[in-house]
């Protein structure tokens, strides 16, 4: 089973984008982020044509959550119990074959002074409290988290400690959040490497690699077990066919189940 996330953001700009990696890496599953579409105005059709059906947590303008996947597979939570505020940014689904999916765009904060930060650091809180209910077995937590779990994360390394996405108090939730038997399947895999999932559109970062790390798949032990490779997908962080990407590339792991 191939699983991955990918913050697109903003889902009517990137369908033919869409359409090409789809076809390009034939995932099984896939988390996406930052739709900017209302539940309503899912494209269902498009992606039933490649094959996908979709479970969608949509929301016009902002944020935004959908399970693209090729299998069987049955909606559990739509939305972070406790945290309605702050819009649709959790969905969760039972895919057939033993894996419960959860996908979320985590909030971004915008910076330490800002009213948004003590908010980000509440919905990890009560991210936390969600996840620690749960009892399946076989888990994935993916999405756009907006934190930097380590200096080796970050372009910046050391020098950014203090800045957001940087901050003790973030990292502090994130470790929270994996102490609750939670692996970071790429790390798991790869725990020297520096490599990015996100670049700003601004100032060459791209081809400067001035990147951060901050979509991952995290898993239980038995995803762990099952996880085989793990790829940040930078080619489509390039344009394709003329195409403009996401600011963030795609995160796919291959999974033996």
């Amino acid at each position: 089973m191939r699983i991955a996330t990918w913050n697109i953001n903003g889902l009517r700009a990137r369908l033919d984008f869409m359409k090409i990696w789809l076809e390009s890496r034939q995932p099984d599953v896939v988390g996406l982020q930052e739709l900017k579409t209302p539940t309503d105005e899912f494209p269902h059709e498009f992606f039933n044509e490649l094959g996908f059906t979709a479970l969608v947590h949509g929301q016009k303008s902002w944020n935004g959550v959908a399970i693209l996947t090729r299998r069987e597979a049955e909606l559990k939570q739509a939305g972070l119990p406790g945290e309605d505020d702050w819009g649709a940014r959790l969905i969760t689904a039972e895919i057939d074959g033993g894996l419960e999916f959860t996908t979320v765009y985590c909030p971004n904060g915008k910076s330490v002074a800002h009213d948004d930060y003590p908010g980000k650091l509440t919905w990890y809180d009560s991210l936390a409290e969600h996840w620690q209910a749960g009892a399946h077995p076989n888990r994935v937590l993916c999405g756009d988290f907006n934190i930097v779990p380590s200096d080796l994360d970050s372009w910046r390394g050391a020098a950014a400690e203090g800045d957001i996405f940087h901050t003790s108090e973030e990292r502090t939730r994130l470790a929270k959040l994996m102490d609750d038997g939670l692996t970071d399947l790429y790390r798991h895999l790869h725990p020297d490497e520096q490599a990015f999932s996100w670049w700003d559109y601004r100032g060459g970062a791209f081809h400067r690699k001035q990147g951060l790390r901050i979509d991952f798949l995290l898993g239980t032990d038995a995803a762990v077990a099952a996880t085989e490779a793990v790829t940040i997908d930078r080619d489509f962080r390039k344009k394709q066919d003329g195409l403009t990407a996401s600011d963030h590339a795609p995160v796919y792991a291959d999974l033996a189940l």
